[in-house]
């Protein structure tokens, strides 16, 4: 059951498909509106509730005792005290003995989220620009699963179905910002294949670009990449390029001079077009918010799938901006204002605050403009920051629009680092610029169920870390947690360690980690389509299946993937093993170099050895899991024949040509049985 309310004047954020009536402000009696407009309201949270939700975010799985803000961030040094992250996804679920219900807060502007930390027992929410519509959600009555995946269920049916890449995307992706030329993309192609180590995707960051400008290549690095693609595409492998959000201020640059010729550019309040530095330098940005605008960004993507490519990243697209021409000016008068004089501890903060610091400025925010159409259906002119969350979000949208009108009858492969609640229709997305850190680590396994409430299941973080140098066991064991997760990611950053697994000794170990997702493909990919199909989730808390075992509903290291495994991953440096809570009898499988050993164990708590070299995962009670011989990329993998893990009797197993847009249960489920 769904209640809508509506405060203030709310701007079409594209989140919800299935439109609904608002109730009049006055029946909303949850809690405590504290003001209409702008929007504050205050519940009081039982003793026992958790709070799940809240997408892309730090700290725990249950989001008590901290205050979150949605406004998409780029934050190259997140850690716990980050309020912001690249995704504002406005829904979470309150859930306690007492009481159960989902809020959903529609709204293109800042909210925040004061869970349980100004006021103890008390959450807080408060917007701070346009108007929202609030969703509230109960559980049915007659529902035949847990609340908190009915709760979850009607909030995806009512922002529409999660995007389903190419089956393809499900394999391994290798990735660098540092793949500078031709050549270091084919010697990772090689070394992956002379290493036995499977792989589907090279991703290419920015280096491709000529002179860092979108849908450009620089023809001295990469002479023919059309034919890189078709080459490595023969041996299985795809290259996903990275597009960018800023368009290079030059003139003769093609997608510049279009762009200015149509309006197509953000403004300021003045009518000049608003510039701001990022990598090629001084950089216009696209409207999306107007739709001819919005639909020529998108038809651009063509210059690169001419050329073969099938798969994109989206970056930068908060949007991240280094500097605005007026933020670098008021820098340098700073700058020249200080010189030479002596700076105590008060000047020189104010110094260092206001000269170093034009790295996304809210203010700059604030210096440009959008042309808005309301819900009304009247056009505007509307202030960045004031509906900021949702430009990464359109530019996905823009991008998914134009691929499908480029090759309308495939799947395309994208995801983004910026979004909000909509987008998960168009693309995936990765968790951003982390760092090489067991804490990270723990991190994914805690923000992965969030992701999946709020409908972005294609998901997962850079794997070894972006930032910072990894080490060996970090990157094993990051890799058994991206065995499970849907998007599965090497990438780091210019200048720190080379992170490739064939770079470090005893690269069988990591062949054999890296072999257990090609063995589970098939599975991964029927729990995916499943979820994406039904509204369910991919990954899930473990509170979702036993919401009466107070054990389960604050563990927060274990997630439930898919509808039999569980996982347990290890997290810190140097451990043998961990300890594992089991809520039900259930079966441990152990793999190691392409083998598997199974073992039952009963209900309660276990210490489990798992060497760096090998991966553990548990199959649920009376589940089956099917598993395939792994092989150098997706397209080799057999799929006729299957061993199984699990003491199950069937598994229903979705599979299709991984390609068309012909996605279809009834026609693509067939019946897996051990002996058959």
């Amino acid at each position: 059951m769904i209640e809508k309310y509506s405060f203030g004047q709310n701007i079409e954020t594209d989140a919800v498909v299935n439109k609904m009536t608002s109730l009049p402000c006055e029946q909303f009696s949850l809690g405590r509106v504290k003001s209409g407009w702008p929007f504050e309201w205050e519940y009081e949270l039982e003793k026992d509730a958790v709070v799940f939700g809240l997408g892309e975010n730090m700290r725990g799985m249950n989001k008590r005792g901290f205050s979150y803000t949605s406004f998409c961030s780029d934050v190259p040094n997140q850690d716990e005290s980050t309020h912001s992250m690249y995704g504002a996804h406005n829904f979470l679920i309150v859930f306690s003995r007492i009481k159960t219900f989902g809020l959903f807060f529609d709204t293109a502007s800042e909210i925040t989220f004061d869970i349980d930390w100004t006021k103890s027992g008390v959450m807080n929410v408060s917007t701070k620009d346009t108007g929202l519509d609030l969703y509230v959600i109960y559980a049915n009555d007659d529902r035949k699963e847990s609340l908190l995946d009915d709760i979850t269920r009607q909030f995806r049916i009512l922002i529409g179905q999660s995007y389903i890449p190419p089956k393809w995307a499900f394999g391994f992706q290798q990735s660098r910002w540092g793949y500078k030329t031709e050549e270091d993309v084919l010697e990772v192609a090689k070394r992956h294949r002379d290493a036995s180590l499977p792989l589907d995707m090279i991703c290419l960051d920015i280096d491709y670009m000529q002179d860092y400008k979108d849908f450009t290549v620089d023809k001295k690095k990469f002479p023919d990449l059309k034919k890189l693609s078709a080459d490595l595409k023969k041996e299985g492998i795809r290259l996903v390029p990275i597009i960018d959000a800023g368009v290079k201020v030059q003139k003769g640059y093609g997608v510049y001079e279009e762009g200015i010729k149509n309006d197509y550019f953000c403004k300021r309040e003045d009518g000049s077009v608003f510039t701001a530095g990022v990598w090629p330098g001084a950089s216009h940005f696209t409207d999306f918010c107007k739709k001819e605008a919005s639909d020529w960004f998108g038809s651009k993507y063509k210059v690169l799938t001419d050329m073969g490519i099938e798969g994109f990243w989206n970056d930068m697209n908060e949007p991240a901006m280094f500097y605005s021409t007026e933020s670098l000016k008021n820098a340098f008068d700073k700058i020249e204002e200080y010189s030479g004089k002596d700076l105590d501890i008060n000047s020189f903060f104010e110094f260092k605050d206001s000269s170093c610091s034009t790295f996304n400025r809210r203010d700059d925010y604030e210096r440009f403009y959008h042309q808005v159409t309301d819900s009304s259906g009247e056009t505007k002119k509307m202030r960045h920051d004031k509906i900021h969350n949702i430009y990464g979000s359109f530019m996905t949208r823009a991008a998914a629009l134009g691929l499908k009108k480029a090759c309308p009858q495939k799947r395309f492969l994208l995801y983004s680092r910026a979004s909000c609640i909509g987008s998960h229709r168009y693309g995936g997305i990765w968790t951003g610029d982390n760092k090489s850190l067991w804490c990270d680590l723990l991190q994914e396994i805690k923000m992965l169920p969030g992701l999946n409430m709020a409908g972005f299941l294609y998901s997962g973080a850079d794997i070894g870390g972006f930032g910072c140098d990894t080490s060996r066991d970090l990157l094993l064991r990051w890799l058994a947690l991206g065995c499970f997760t849907p998007l599965m990611r090497n990438h780091c950053a210019l200048g720190g360690r080379q992170q490739e697994a064939y770079r470090f000794e005893d690269v069988e170990d990591f062949k054999s980690v890296m072999d257990l997702r090609y063995a589970l493909v098939p599975y991964i990919y029927s729990e995916f389509v499943k979820a994406a199909l039904t509204g369910g989730m991919y990954i899930k808390p473990l509170a979702f299946e036993w919401p009466e075992d107070d054990r389960a509903i604050n563990c927060e290291d274990q997630l439930l993937v898919g509808e039999g495994i569980m996982i347990a991953p290890v997290y810190t440096q140097n451990a043998r093993g961990r300890y594992v809570y089991l809520p039900e009898d259930m079966t441990m499988v152990t793999w190691c170099g392409g083998k598997f050993e199974q073992t039952l164990l009963a209900k309660g708590d276990h210490f489990i050895n798992v060497p760096v070299e090998k991966v553990v995962f548990f199959v649920r009670s009376k589940k089956l899991v099917p598993l395939c011989k792994p092989a150098p990329c997706t397209e080799k993998l057999d799929t006729k024949k299957f061993t199984f893990a699990g003491n199950g009797t069937c598994y229903e197993l979705y599979d299709d040509d991984g390609l068309s847009l012909d996605i279809d249960l009834k026609k693509g489920t067939r019946s897996l049985t051990p002996g058959l």
